[in-house]
């Protein structure tokens, strides 16, 4: 239960420490994992300082000489062990220690399962996805570089950029990349990049090294940071045969921080040639359109339509001569074939026509309704009759009735008056 306390009913120092006392103890033993920071022996008993491999924390433990050198070889300062420990609160000085009842240090087969583990988590929520990763900027206005203080990987990007495109601009950090604050400073760094709208890419560079001096690029907290950011991060950690966690969610993974300045920054000398290929390439395309235009234009000339503009026009006068003299022609042979036609019409017509009967001295009797007389018969008394020859006619009485003759075609040779 809560300590009741007041201004006027205050509680005595020892009276808190020895609460504090007694709420640690019931913590009981607990695994604690950590970094010896400090290592000290005094007589049969071990001083160790125990830091925690993300936070700048750290703890006090204390132990016995034996359960110290129960692992061969005994840890050493800089490892990272597991130990089996009580909290323990000293009332007297008021401090906090551990004390080591079992000590393991933790092998390299051990870190590799539990980064191994971290990475199939990180992997099942997403964080290595091929369409998280940004594509890097052709040419960035300012780089971040994160990297370590006067090292070897931060030359090597720095000189490297410089020959390509001598005018890049850096935004340099230099933190930890290695211990115990290595973690918290290259976090801090990238947010600070990350948060700056003048720089367009971020560079966390780093030489090689052994599996440990690599752990912190494979911490859970800087991979969630990197996962975070807006501005393109590129991975140059260690040798090609260096793998942390952060190579596989950063938007590039360079293999050296040469790589790295390599694909950040494009090469002047690569780009100028390019540009002199291209425009090789453009006036080839835009030569050889003109040379095919020209060659159309010249064939287009070459056509009679366009060499002698004047001789097609006589061409299609010659053609209309032609066709006015064929349609004469035409018409003079219908017209002749008509003519012909209408004469022997008109000679059969001739021929056949009762006026030339007439002039040969035959004459045709006709009543006076104009109805022609077959024969005598027909005749009535008196009756009054046209006899009507080839050039004239005459009118005729008939005198008596008729009398049977020779049988005449129509004619008449009997007395008239």
């Amino acid at each position: 239960m809560p300590l009741e306390t007041t201004a006027e009913s205050p509680v005595p120092v020892r009276t808190v420490l020895r609460l504090v006392g007694e709420w640690v103890s019931r913590l009981g033993r607990v695994w604690v994992e950590g970094q010896i920071a400090e290592l000290n022996r005094r007589g049969s008993t071990v001083f160790l300082t125990l830091r925690d491999p993300v936070a700048a924390v750290s703890a006090r433990v204390v132990c016995t000489r034996a359960v110290y050198e129960a692992n061969d070889p005994a840890p050493a300062e800089g490892a990272r062990v597991v130990i089996w420990a009580r909290p323990d609160f000293n009332v007297a000085r008021g401090s906090f220690s551990l004390t080591a009842l079992e000590i393991r240090a933790v092998g390299m087969g051990e870190l590799l399962a539990r980064m191994e583990r971290l990475r199939r988590s990180l992997a099942a929520e997403g964080l290595f996805a091929a369409e998280r990763k940004r594509p890097l900027p052709f040419l960035p206005g300012v780089v971040g570089l994160i990297c370590g203080r006067d090292s070897a990987a931060e030359r090597d990007v720095l000189d490297n950029a410089a020959r390509r495109w001598p005018a890049v601009r850096f935004r340099v950090e230099q933190v930890a990349v290695q211990g115990a604050y290595a973690v918290a400073e290259i976090v801090e760094a990238l947010r600070e990049l990350d948060a700056d709208p003048a720089v367009d890419v971020i560079i966390v560079a780093r030489g090689g090294g052994s599996v440990e001096d690599l752990l912190a690029f494979s911490d859970e907290a800087l991979i969630r940071a990197v996962a975070a950011c807006r501005t393109p991060v590129v991975s140059a950690i260690g040798h090609e045969q260096d793998s942390p966690i952060l190579d596989h969610v950063a938007d590039v993974r360079a293999s050296t921080p040469t790589d790295a300045a390599r694909r950040v920054v494009p090469d002047v000398a690569e780009q100028l040639a390019l540009i002199g290929q291209l425009r090789t390439r453009a006036r080839r395309c835009l030569a050889g359109r003109l040379d095919r235009e020209m060659s159309w234009l010249s064939a287009i000339r070459s056509r009679p339509v366009l060499a002698s503009p004047v001789r097609e026009v006589e061409r299609q006068q010659e053609l209309v001569t032609a066709l006015t003299q064929r349609a004469r022609r035409c018409l003079s042979a219908g017209l002749d074939r008509a003519s012909d036609d209408v004469s022997h019409v008109r000679a059969r017509l001739i021929a056949l026509s009762p006026a030339a009967t007439l002039r040969r001295g035959y004459a045709i009797v006709q009543r006076g309704d104009s109805s022609v007389v077959r024969s005598a018969a027909e005749v009535a008394p008196d009756e009054a009759l046209t006899v009507r020859f080839a050039d004239d006619q005459l009118a005729v009485t008939a005198a008596r009735p008729p009398r049977a003759e020779t049988p005449g075609a129509g004619a008449s040779t009997g007395p008239a008056s």
